[in-house]
């Protein structure tokens, strides 16, 4: 019988959540507090304790609560650990369906009252069957849970892996890209013409775009966990190596901690040279800042905050600025810096292998489909009739 938690119990788990106040947003953890257990709420204080990144930790705490609310409607008690090897089939069932035979048959894929109860939590958007990345990621999060409870699941079993194959087969919907369009070299100028005055938004805005694009396309999360102290000041370099009394240039070494592919251990670090570092110490000086988080948010009266922007700000300040320069911002988002880095050293014919350097891509292949890209729109095979 399903037991919904009371009020007392609510408030007590969102208390027992402020210790985790940096890296769940104050409404997120009410809603948290309300859709997970106490042992739930034990686990993430304890894979926090123990040096989880902010963003894993982030992304666990979202599907565990999804997790949560799903089984309980769908089977009427809370998440059992482990799962059963059929609830985990359960769901994928009821996340990657195919909407032709959904047409046919109304009983296939999430039942009507499943939805309609995980809408009413603001837990379910999105129409038509979920994206198997994020059904993936979903599963990925519920195994590793398990295991950091101690307990074993049937996650890498066959029956739950040819259910996933067959489903993807199934489903008709395309891979998304993070950035419908890159931010390469021209986008990103009218980016910048966009904040071309002094107001304190306007330098931040300026300083944030230049140095995510061209340190090597930094992701949203690692823009927003910058600090001072990650920032180290080179000797100038010259514009030109190539000409011996080419005018310095400005040069920084930002150092990068745990990111999405490496741990505080690696101590990756990739340069900043010219007007991105004029502009980043431009915004540290008006801004005052001499320690603490570098990317701040700043009110509607000009007073900057001391902590730091969160990664989806990161975005939406994107895609204010895409808005502002007369672009379609929907087709924009924080990745697209990313990608466009790549992009756009690809289109000025910088090997991949320096690019890499820059960007730290892991993976050779995903960071040569945007040369590969750009080779085949500038190659000869797609133009035999023009």
């Amino acid at each position: 019988m399903s037991i919904d938690p009371t009020a007392s119990e609510i408030e007590r788990r969102a208390e027992e959540l402020d210790a985790l106040d940096a890296i769940l947003p104050f409404d997120r953890r009410d809603q948290l507090a309300a859709l997970l257990t106490d042992d739930d709420v034990a686990t993430l204080k304890h894979l926090a304790s123990e040096g989880m990144g902010d963003n894993t930790l982030r992304a666990l705490a979202s599907d565990l609560g999804y997790l949560e609310a799903w089984c309980q409607l769908a089977t009427g008690s809370p998440l059992p650990w482990p799962a059963p090897e059929s609830l985990l089939l359960k769901f994928v069932a009821h996340h990657l369906w195919d909407p032709v035979k959904r047409a046919e048959d109304p009983s296939h894929g999430m039942p009507f009252e499943v939805e309609a109860g995980l809408r009413s939590k603001r837990l379910l958007r999105a129409d038509g069957p979920h994206a198997p990345e994020t059904v993936r990621r979903r599963l990925t999060s519920w195994s590793i849970l398990t295991r950091w409870r101690g307990l074993k699941g049937a996650f890498d079993g066959p029956s739950l892996k040819s259910a996933l194959r067959l489903a993807v087969r199934t489903s008709a919907r395309p891979r998304q890209r993070k950035s419908k369009k890159a931010v390469t070299g021209d986008i990103l100028a009218k980016l910048l013409n966009a904040c071309t005055d002094e107001r304190l938004v306007d330098v931040r805005d300026r300083a944030l775009i230049l140095l995510a694009f061209a340190s090597g396309g930094r992701r949203r999360s690692e823009v927003a966990a910058l600090r001072v102290g990650d920032l180290i000041d080179e000797d100038p370099v010259q514009a030109d190596p190539s000409i011996p009394d080419s005018p310095p240039l400005p040069c920084l070494a930002i150092r990068l901690g745990r990111t999405k592919t490496t741990t505080s251990d690696d101590d990756e670090h990739v340069l900043l040279i010219g007007r991105p570092v004029t502009a980043l110490k431009r915004w540290l000086e008006v801004a005052g800042i001499k320690d603490g988080p570098v990317f701040r948010r700043i009110d509607q009266w000009g007073n900057i905050d001391r902590r730091p922007l969160t990664p989806q700000s990161v975005n939406l300040i994107l895609k204010g600025r895409c808005r502002q320069a007369g672009l379609d911002a929907t087709l924009f988002s924080a990745h697209g810096l990313r990608s466009g880095y790549l992009t756009e050293s690809a289109n000025r014919g910088i090997p991949l292998p320096e690019a890499m350097q820059q960007s730290l891509h892991k993976s050779v292949i995903q960071a040569a489909s945007y040369y590969n890209n750009v080779e085949r729109k500038n190659g000869r095979a797609a133009r035999l009739i023009v």
